[in-house]
């Protein structure tokens, strides 16, 4: 499963169906906040699985989630641990998350507590997607590690949605040992940044058509 794949499975009609319940909120509204937040909670996961002080964390959490049973994604969610949601939340976007999710808020119109539930239904989903990817990748190759898996899958693996995610990550967002932040170095960043965020939303919303 590449990244187009996977963000397919997470933009699906089953998928977002099932966050919408779990969240309580309208399948527009899911979709609207899952295309803003996704490159940003992929940043994060890219972020956890290379810091130094994170990646042993991070790697123990993909096994775990991997274990997940997502082969129904709406029994999966039907069941999904909110909980678990807002702590994988938590972790991805670290002391940033706030600010992240007012920052979805604003662009999607979507109220920030209904944001953070959008937020946690998806997390397990992507988590456990992850996992399973990671599961796979280090049974053709046991000596990858998690970081260098999660940065050939999401920071330099050549795909579209790769190289706008390493965009997203170079432009307004840094990374500093397993924590993302947004960042206003100059102007050009900003511009980058946009144009980055803007093409894997483009892309994310394409995959529901």
């Amino acid at each position: 499963m590449d990244i187009t794949a996977l963000l397919g499975t997470v933009m699906s009609a089953n998928s977002t169906e099932g966050i919408s319940k779990a969240a309580g909120v309208s399948g527009d509204q899911t979709r609207g906040v899952l295309s803003a937040a996704l490159p940003m909670l992929l940043g994060g996961a890219l972020s956890q699985s290379t810091g130094s002080n994170t990646s042993s964390g991070f790697a123990g959490a993909l096994t775990q989630h991997a274990a997940d049973n997502t082969s129904d994604v709406g029994a999966f969610m039907s069941g999904v641990d909110m909980k678990d949601g807002e702590k994988i939340v938590n972790h991805l976007l670290g002391s940033n998350s706030t600010a992240i999710i007012n920052q979805i808020a604003g662009e999607t119109g979507v109220k920030k507590a209904d944001v953070k539930k959008v937020l946690a239904a998806a997390a397990p989903l992507l988590m456990s997607l992850l996992g399973k990817e990671v599961n796979t990748q280090q049974q053709a190759n046991s000596s990858a590690g998690v970081g260098s898996i999660m940065s050939a899958m999401l920071g330099g693996g050549g795909s579209g949605a790769a190289s706008l995610l390493t965009g997203l990550l170079g432009g307004g967002m840094q990374q500093n040992n397993g924590v993302v932040s947004i960042g206003n170095n100059n102007n050009n960043n900003n511009n980058n940044n946009n144009n980055s965020g803007n093409g894997l939303a483009s892309l994310l919303m394409g995959l529901l058509k």
